[in-house]
């Protein structure tokens, strides 16, 4: 397999020498390098803080995993710097089929419409996108990425953390003003915290395998219920690069993992699918999941994101994308506590935004499971009509769930600042920004997108024609469009897509975020908007 880079060496830190009154004071120590981790350190690090980065194996994880990265990851990694190669290596689509035995229930397009940077989704095995973010860790010096540190011990203490850490050459200590953990489903940092984490553990099974072969099937996500070739069972098909295919094939809760996973087993369950035999296996693993989380996300000092604080299905496409977002939500956080520019209770809206974010996906995630699986006699009943009135009519293509695919979270939260003036569409506070291309003053095309990377990825000032705010507040970027020197919204879409109006702004939080808009804005209103946005009341 195509993996590039995949181990990488231990060695001996300076900190292994220190002990007692020496031991080394450090701001931020970040627990876990995979997608979750590399890219929270990473943003932190262009913020401007130095990140101690642990992980307990010394390479990237082996098989494709994770797959499916949306436009909303996309649209951060670019701020990281990583976008276009996640891109250029990833399959890009936007559209999924949904079939019934052999019959085409019907098709849906995630990103119909024109003028975004970013498709709807790319297909990527999590090896490349890891190996794409270390590659990106090497370029920033304020990383310290240590391999086969493993955290055992955890000791909160008024104004910092205690970690023992275990390597090759024994255990040493260090401390962090804040340790984020994102060390996966089996959080070890979890249990020394003595955290719940509640929740539904489902008993089906589903058979995973990644096989190498040249098919002319096109670049879309289809889904099967009760294919002829995996008769009362569900199947999914989606092509990866390097002429890879994931299938999922469900399994009876009894299933013998041992058994289902030999290859010899395999071969005649994807050979009935695809109808030939041609093709080499590079992957073959089986699941079953579980839909919980944990009751807190901020415990004292001690942050929990991506898996370590939450699990879903692998339907929709929900956890490392989520898990993705959990990053970006509190890097620019923790760095303005850091700086002293917002206090430490703003790392609160973290744990309310994103529990609130895993709440919902949970939920969506379990309605997904219980049409695909049913249980009872009754959700059999219910899948059956939904399927049955598909192939008739609209609301019943509606109802049909193959998985809900990943949109970024609305937040609710004490962030926003609630919507003063009429607006009759756009996104309202709490909602992401959505993209829309533009040009700049010479010319030149370019996206919303990226001029928001341009002004710093920090408060950005969204503004539509001349400035209505004479005087930005200090450390406030701006983005103008239409007006004096402002980029051009010649197609309109930004304007559509803002319900904007000459005058009209919006607030964007350094995660871009909407954290309030206006129609008129003043200097009185932006200053209030922005100090409740930065945690200050």
């Amino acid at each position: 397999m195509a993996q590039t880079k995949t181990q990488f060496g231990y060695r001996r830190h300076p900190d292994q020498d220190r002990a007692g009154a020496n031991i080394t004071e450090h701001a931020v120590v970040v627990v876990g390098a995979g997608p979750v981790g590399l890219s929270l350190a990473i943003d932190l690090a262009q913020r401007g803080q130095s990140v101690v980065l642990l992980d307990d194996t010394d390479r990237i994880g082996e098989g494709s995993r994770a797959i499916c990265f949306s436009k909303r990851s996309l649209e951060f990694w670019d701020r990281l710097g990583i976008g276009q190669r996640m891109v250029d290596k990833g399959v890009v689509w936007s559209v999924g089929k949904i079939f019934h035995g052999e019959q085409q229930l019907y098709q849906f397009n995630l990103l119909p419409e024109q003028g975004h940077k970013r498709p709807a989704f790319i297909n990527l095995q999590q090896f490349y996108a890891e190996a794409y973010l270390v590659d990106r860790v090497g370029e920033l010096p304020a990383i310290d990425l240590r391999w086969r540190n493993k955290v055992t011990g955890l000791e909160p203490r008024n104004d910092q953390v205690l970690l023992t850490i275990e390597t090759p050459e024994g255990p040493y200590q260090l401390s962090a003003r804040f340790v984020i953990a994102c060390d996966g489903a089996r959080s070890s940092l979890r249990q020394m915290v003595g955290a719940e984490f509640a929740g539904q553990v489902f008993e089906d099974q589903f058979l995973i395998a990644d096989v190498k072969m040249t098919a002319a099937f096109p670049t879309e996500r289809w889904f099967w219920f009760d294919p002829p070739f995996h008769a009362g069972r569900s199947a999914l098909l989606h092509k990866q690069p390097d002429d890879i295919w994931r299938i999922d094939l469900q399994l009876s809760p009894d299933a013998d993992p041992a058994v289902e996973k030999r290859p010899e087993n395999v071969r005649p369950r994807i050979a009935r699918m695809l109808g030939h035999d041609k093709f080499d296996f590079e992957w073959i693993s089986l699941y079953k999941f579980q839909c919980r989380r944990m009751d807190r996300f901020v415990h004292g000092r001690v942050i929990f994101a991506g898996d370590a604080a939450h699990q879903v299905s692998p339907f929709g496409a929900r956890g490392a994308n989520s898990g993705l977002e959990d990053a970006e939500n509190i890097a620019w956080k923790l760095d303005r506590v850091l700086r002293g520019t917002s206090p430490e209770t703003l790392l609160e809206s973290y744990h309310i935004e994103r529990s609130a974010a895993a709440d919902e996906n949970i939920r969506e995630s379990t309605r997904s499971t219980d049409f695909m699986a049913p249980v009872t006699a009754q959700e059999a009943r219910l899948r059956k009509a939904v399927l049955s009135l598909a192939k008739e009519t609209e609301f019943g293509k509606r109802m049909v769930n193959g998985g809900r695919l990943s949109v970024p979270s609305v937040y609710e939260t004490p962030l926003s600042t609630a919507d003063g003036d009429a607006w009759r569409g756009g996104p309202r506070p709490g909602a992401s920004m959505p993209d829309a291309s533009l040009a700049a003053a010479n010319g030149e095309p370019m996206f919303l997108t990226d001029a928001f990377i341009k002004s710093g990825t920090r408060f950005t000032l969204l503004e539509f024609g001349n400035g209505a705010v004479a005087e930005v507040p200090e450390g406030v970027g701006v983005i103008r469009i239409g007006g004096d020197g402002g980029l051009t919204d010649a197609a309109g879409l930004a304007a559509a897509r803002y319900d904007a109006e000459p005058g009209s702004a919006y607030l964007l939080r350094p995660d871009g975020y909407v954290a309030a808009r206006f129609r008129k804005p003043s200097r009185s209103a932006v200053d209030a908007a922005l100090s409740r946005a930065s945690g200050l009341n």
